[in-house]
């Protein structure tokens, strides 16, 4: 990546990422402690004339909208190449990152791109904080630790603070020398308004494009009760219920009723309903705050008596005076809406203060619940360290995009309560002690073990049956391709291949059948989903409509007989594992209403916490190695982040089963 000659910058490279903690901010010698910036991601690239190249985490070339910035620290340099990774930020009036003022100087970039070179932004100045050193002179620094690269990047001269400077880094040695710990640390970051704490591994090198363990970010969670004053009609696959709230808190000063912005995520298909059905009582003709919201944030609403008080986890509350970032808690009968008052702009509120211990156990709410979790410190995953809190954690924050697919399916569990390395535990019976609150469904027993019997299945449609799940060490939940309704089986409404890759083949073998999969779905009138199986093969999913429950299994064979003979060295339909070698198996048979599949999002019992993961086709098409189709737990969170839930169309696509 070194310069070659006096106006070449260095090379591009792709950033290193930070995983989440899971919750659980790292503690001990071999740890540094750096702020978690709110702004925007960026590498300064530094030829050894000074040249300076600015560019984004996609290697966009941010230059010219920071102009103030480029030039900065040549002269410090002596002709040597250097390559800064950090943030841009802007600051607000007081004193803290002010993510909002950036996205106004932005969307005045945008649309002054073509306005005189004149035209400046001097109003609201950019300030370049650096937190890793790659390069300096021809010094390649990238395998070097973490404490040798900020070693030489806290050397640099800063020759104009105010534009370029370093973020503060403070190793766990000198936190416990004045008598501090890290989550003193967490807690300074929180009252100085960052968006929280990211933990590097004091010994750790630089690895482009990677989440690796050696980065953990830890952010400030804050929550917020809000009053519910409207709805939206939900769209695409929330057609017929509830799309989001419209939310108002009051102002403290004034005591008036305001708008503070919406919710649209975080409901479970349970709360959808419950909500529709407290809501419409309630609703009114025009909005009940004392000056009207903005008009595109009112497109659709329904607006109602402002009786309901709710829970939102947020992120920011803006000068503008809305919430960012947010996600739905539940109702709170507890609270009054007279008792609901907007957070002070600017003012981030503290992170939640973890529930008191109770020996070896905990009490928290999730949802409308109170639940008592215990052995948070378990680990399950000993390769990685993986502990039931983080499992919990983990479950608890894909609750919005999982729920969904587990709605009126009944669950099996897989349980791991001794870890991965443990005995594990198959469970379709609600097992004794469960709340009396989770909702079951008593079906006849089937499958070879059936008997005549019946069986009482788990319902997970919500938030405190998630976690409660969880908190059994739960780690798989398996469902069938139907629902139950009124305490009736439905006829399928999914129809799933299960690949499983045989002994000297994997996923990426996998990816090509289903490429050939995808292309006879489509023609056959079906809109194919793929998903990752956690493990070491995928599944592909239809949305289909039919009456007959074998038909599902009858249909998926003749598809899987039929690659199977126009590639017998490469695909087999057959279960006899002595076929399996050197082929993928298309197990056409979870569509027989028996037989279960694990569920989109869930964790998976293996060495480390993958999950079954739903992935785009571009990304099928694109893989070439196993681990270009495989996702942690941590790494899922953040993709649903950026993407959403890629299953979300599944049900609106269905179609006659051919």
């Amino acid at each position: 990546m070194a310069a070659h000659d006096a106006s070449r910058v260095p090379a591009w490279v792709e950033p290193m990422l930070a995983k989440a903690d899971g919750g659980r901010l790292r503690s001990g010698a071999e740890w540094a402690y750096e702020y978690k910036l709110d702004g925007y991601r960026a590498a300064m690239r530094i030829a050894p004339d000074g040249t300076t190249v600015l560019t984004s985490r996609n290697n966009i070339d941010f230059t010219a909208e920071f102009a103030d910035l480029a030039g900065v620290l040549a002269p410090a340099l002596d002709g040597q190449a250097a390559y800064l990774d950090g943030e841009v930020v802007v600051y607000g009036d007081d004193g803290r990152i002010d993510f909002e003022l950036m996205q106004e100087r932005r969307g005045r970039w945008v649309r002054h791109q073509g306005a005189p070179k004149s035209t400046g932004f001097d109003d609201v100045p950019v300030r370049f904080l650096a937190f890793d050193l790659l390069q300096l002179g021809e010094r390649d620094l990238l395998k070097e630790p973490y404490d040798e690269r900020r070693r030489l990047l806290a050397g640099l001269p800063m020759p104009d603070p105010y534009r370029v400077s370093v973020v503060r880094a403070v190793t766990f040695d000198e936190l416990a020398a004045d008598r501090r710990t890290p989550a003193d640390f967490l807690a300074h970051a929180a009252s100085a308004g960052y968006e929280g704490v990211v933990a590097k591994l004091r010994s750790s090198a630089y690895v482009p494009g990677q989440r690796p363990d050696s980065w953990l970010k830890h952010p400030l969670i804050r929550t917020q009760e809000v009053i519910v004053c409207g709805w939206r009609p939900g769209q695409r696959s929330f057609t017929g219920t509830l799309g989001g709230l419209l939310l108002g808190a009051h102002d403290p000063a004034t005591g008036d009723l305001v708008y503070i912005g919406d919710v649209g995520t975080g409901f479970s298909q349970a709360a959808r309903a419950e909500l529709m059905a407290r809501l419409q009582p309630l609703e009114r003709r025009t909005h009940p705050f004392v000056t009207t919201p903005p008009r595109e944030d009112t497109v659709r609403a329904r607006w109602v008596e402002p009786r309901l008080v709710g829970e939102i986890v947020y992120r920011q509350f803006t000068r503008g005076g809305r919430v960012r970032h947010t996600a739905w808690r539940g109702l709170r009968a507890d609270k009054e809406p007279d008792d609901v008052l907007a957070p002070r702009a600017g003012t981030p509120e503290p992170a939640a203060p973890p529930p008191e211990p109770i020996g070896q156990k905990i009490t928290v709410q999730a949802g409308n619940r109170r639940l008592t979790l215990s052995n948070l410190d378990k680990v399950l995953y000993p390769a990685d360290g993986f502990t039931k809190g983080e499992v919990i954690n983990y479950y608890s924050r894909i609750a919005p995009v999982l729920l969904p697919h587990l709605a009126g399916r009944p669950v099996t569990f897989i349980r791991y309560p001794d870890g991965v390395d443990g005995e594990k535990w198959f469970g379709k019976n609600v097992p004794q002690g469960a709340p009396s609150w989770l909702r079951t469904v008593r079906l006849p027993s089937t499958g070879s073990r059936g008997g005549g019997g019946t069986i009482d299945y788990p319902l997970l449609d919500d938030l405190p049956a998630l976690v409660w799940s969880a908190n059994m060490a739960a780690l798989e939940l398996h469902v069938p391709q139907w629902t139950v309704k009124a305490g009736t089986r439905q006829p399928p409404d999914r129809l799933v291949f299960d690949l499983d890759p045989g002994p000297g083949t994997s996923v990426v073998d996998c990816a090509r059948v289903a490429e050939r999969l995808h292309d006879v779905l489509v023609a056959d009138g079906l809109t194919p989903y793929a998903k990752t199986s956690g493990s070491k093969g995928m599944q592909l999913y239809c949305g289909i409509r039919t009456e007959n429950a074998s038909a599902p299994s009858a249909y998926a064979k003749r598809l899987a007989q039929r690659l199977a003979r126009e590639t017998p060295d490469s695909v087999t339909a057959v279960m006899a594992k002595a076929q399996r070698g050197g082929r993928v198996f298309i197990d056409w048979s979870q569509n027989n209403p028996a037989k279960t599949t694990v569920a989109p999002y869930s964790l998976r019992g293996r060495d480390h916490p993958t999950v079954s993961t739903p992935v785009t086709w571009d990304e099928v098409r694109a893989c070439r190695h196993v681990n270009h189709l495989t996702f942690t737990a941590d790494e899922v969170l953040d993709r649903v982040e950026e993407y959403g839930d890629l299953l979300a169309g599944l049900a609106e696509s269905a179609a006659p089963l051919p």
